[in-house]
């Protein structure tokens, strides 16, 4: 029937029309927002401060996976508002009950409704913690990757209407593509034995960094690292001992290094890390704990303690020494080499 035959729409159609145009085009906007990027810190405070903004919430968080392969989903750092117990294990494990009946009954949730479908919220301390007014899962590829939770209302009303929730489902679903997009991204990049990047993202950034530091000025250092006497954990203890060996120093390299730095393997037994914004001085105690991190541990192999070095390289970035990200990559190479000649398990800063 046509709108002349049914006669002029109502004032409250017409602003209904309204209200879902406008919507529609906040979701766009979203959408578009969410997948501008495919690095995942910075996509996860996109659908925080969308959510809050949105919704007019004092407090979000978001449970995600924290690896790849990682079996629960976690807060971690994932929140704006919440004043966070660190006592508290913020988990939550794919096989909990909850989890199953996101996966069955996807839609927006109160603690009360979890609790009254699931029958207990025994094993959600980390939900129950925060008091959370709304929880909606995200859903992608029929697989949860995440759990927003949001806070009172900012007006004071915790109450959200049917709107809200159908447009936080949205919202939720366009999240979920955008999430589960940066793990695909990540799974390219990254090498999953160590669960660092590899050489090509390294180089990638590393050429993006550069030409940062020339347009803007600004400093920015590489270091490069290899195992001392890698051979021989191969040779002595097999392949499987040598995988452990790589395994021990990469964990030691996510932990020393910053969000905005770039820690990679770079091939075999040699890895790299790219420092912006960081000059040689700055660096040289990174590269320090780094080294001494891993001169400190050992890696436990059929009842042995193994014990590990690495010599390591350092070069920051000069206009008038390079001219490519290959030379400045070559130099840290070559002062990484001098620590070879100088006796190993020390780190050298390139001339």
């Amino acid at each position: 029937m046509s709108d002349d035959a049914r006669g002029p729409l109502t004032q409250d159609e017409r602003e209904s029309y309204e209200r879902r145009i406008f919507d529609l085009r906040q979701l766009l906007e979203v959408s578009k927002s969410l997948n501008s990027t495919l690095d995942y810190p910075i996509l996860i405070d996109s659908i925080l401060y969308t959510i809050m903004g949105q919704l007019r919430v004092a407090k979000a968080g978001l449970f995600a996976r924290k690896g790849i392969d990682t079996p629960y989903l976690s807060l971690h750092r994932n929140y704006k508002g919440f004043e966070i117990d660190h006592s508290v294990d913020y988990t939550i494990s794919e096989e909990h009950p909850a989890m199953k009946l996101f996966q069955r009954q996807y839609g927006c949730y109160t603690l009360a409704d979890i609790g009254s479908r699931i029958g207990s919220l025994a094993g959600l301390a980390a939900l129950e913690s925060l008091a959370p007014t709304l929880v909606i899962p995200l859903k992608a590829k029929g697989v949860i990757n995440g759990i927003i939770v949001l806070g009172e209302r900012i007006e004071g009303d915790e109450d959200f209407s049917v709107e809200e929730r159908e447009y936080m489902m949205d919202t939720a679903a366009i999240a979920a593509t955008a999430i589960n997009n940066a793990f695909l991204f990540e799974m390219t990049t990254t090498d999953m034995m160590t669960k660092l990047k590899m050489k090509h993202y390294f180089y990638t950034v590393l050429l993006e960094k550069i030409e940062v530091a020339r347009v803007r000025g600004g400093p920015l250092t590489v270091i490069m690292l290899d195992i001392d006497h890698f051979k021989r954990f191969n040779d002595t203890w097999g392949h499987q001992c040598g995988d452990a060996v790589l395994k021990n120093v990469a964990r030691i390299l996510q932990r020393v290094v910053r969000s905005q730095d770039v820690a990679a393997r770079y091939g075999g037994e040699e890895f790299c890390v790219l420092l912006p914004d960081t000059d040689a001085a700055s660096a040289m105690p990174v590269a320090e704990r780094i080294r001494q991190g891993i001169a400190a541990s050992t890696v436990q192999w059929t009842g042995e303690d193994l014990s590990v070095t690495v010599s390591l390289g350092l070069a920051q970035f000069d206009t008038k020494l390079d001219f490519s990200a290959k030379s400045l990559i070559e130099r840290a190479d070559k002062a990484l080499y001098r620590s070879k000649d100088g006796g190993r398990n020390r780190t050298t800063v390139a001339d």
